[in-house]
């Protein structure tokens, strides 16, 4: 599934298209979103790389975390960069976001070429000119395409209202020479608005879901304790897929991250259904579902309408007389006797129908007077 997520990032948009935008959320029970975006940056690389993408470049736009971490990363991965690489720009928004540092010190040895600064994240348009004029550094300014990675969003959303930051996003994505581009975002740090606006802007939304204990409220607090700490790293992966006609399209896997990073597997068919339709159902403060509990007894209220005679079959008189009354019946009763036995059985009185004709049908719509001249 998380190929399929590199597989789109590398292909990229077709010309005309919006190029393709993916929000990675994290919570702060599951904060791996960075592990989300390394495992793209590293294979994204390694396309570029290896010509297989049809962006020639990588802009990286770095908030969390130092350039000097990405780099390392990437050296780790078996992939060298060097002031003399042509396929990668790193703009650093992390040493000195504000600009309250006169001569900045990057910590980077690889050149002025590789890393440039930016001192001021809350001027949005000259961020983004900054990251369009990396990209036309590598790749000039033809239809040659490069893609857009930002390691979080949470920054510019402290310095920046919401509005202009979507607006950012949104021009990234509708320039020429923009082919993909990829964000994180921390869920619990911002209004659940702030949230859907993003997940609108991107034609795919990862979301990371930790192992939560079970709800059943035997178990005390310090098992619900080393039960989190047991799974702390461990949970599920849910991509959302926006396809073209408004189709939607949800998978999951397993995710476990070590100290070699994020690493994912499949999950069992069942497991993976009932995971996708829960990632599908709104948060809403009522219950959508009903408990175990709640159905039990549910199935022990009987209907009005239901028959209740302890397994008897249901007969439903219709006007007709039926085979077992053909047998026991007797003559019919004069009205005078009728009335007597009535009065000497001391019940109360009865209104007996006999049907006219068999041709008659139960409740017929036919108006009776529909033969008159009225």
């Amino acid at each position: 599934m998380a190929d399929s997520i590199f597989r789109k990032l590398r292909d990229g948009g077709e010309e005309g298209e919006l190029a393709p935008a993916l929000t990675i959320e994290e919570t702060v029970a599951s904060p791996f979103a960075l592990d989300v975006s390394c495992y793209l940056l590293a294979n994204l690389s390694s396309s570029i790389l290896a010509g297989k993408s049809k962006s020639e470049g990588l802009v990286l736009v770095t908030f969390s975390r130092s350039p000097s971490f990405y780099l390392q990363f990437l050296k780790q991965k078996g992939i060298v960069v060097s002031s003399s690489s042509k396929w990668i720009r790193v703009l650093d928004c992390y040493t000195d976001p504000l600009g309250w540092i006169d001569q900045p010190s990057t910590g980077v040895t690889e050149g002025p070429s590789l890393v440039k600064l930016n001192k001021c994240v809350s001027d949005l348009k000259r961020l983004f000119s900054s990251v369009i004029d990396a990209g036309r550094e590598m790749v000039g300014d033809g239809k040659t395409r490069f893609s857009v990675a930002i390691d979080s969003v949470n920054e510019l959303l402290r310095h920046s209202s919401m509005p202009l930051v979507s607006g950012l996003l949104t021009d990234l994505r509708s320039h020429a020479q923009v082919s993909s581009l990829f964000w994180s975002l921390n869920t619990d740090l911002h209004q659940e608005k702030v949230t859907n606006a993003l997940e609108y802007i991107s034609t795919m939304k990862a979301n990371l879901e930790p192992f939560c204990p079970s709800p059943d409220g035997k178990r005390n607090a310090l098992e619900n304790l080393f039960l989190a700490h047991q799974d702390f790293g461990k949970g599920r992966f849910h991509v959302r897929f926006k396809l073209r006609k408004g189709r939607v399209r949800v998978m999951s896997e397993e995710y476990h991250v070590d100290q070699t990073g994020i690493n994912l597997s499949p999950i069992s068919s069942a497991e993976s259904v009932i995971a996708a339709t829960k990632s599908l159902i709104p948060k809403v403060h009522f219950n959508l579902q009903l408990s175990e509990k709640e159905r039990v007894e549910k199935e022990k209220v009987i209907l009005p309408f239901e028959h209740q005679d302890h397994g008897k079959s249901t007969e439903i008189y219709d006007g007709r007389r039926t085979l077992a009354d053909g047998k026991t019946e007797a003559t019919p009763l004069s009205s005078g006797e009728l009335q007597a036995d009535v009065v000497s059985s001391g019940k109360g009185g009865e209104i007996i129908y006999f049907r006219d004709s068999d041709d008659e049908h139960p409740d017929s719509d036919e108006d009776p007077d529909d033969d008159l001249d009225i």
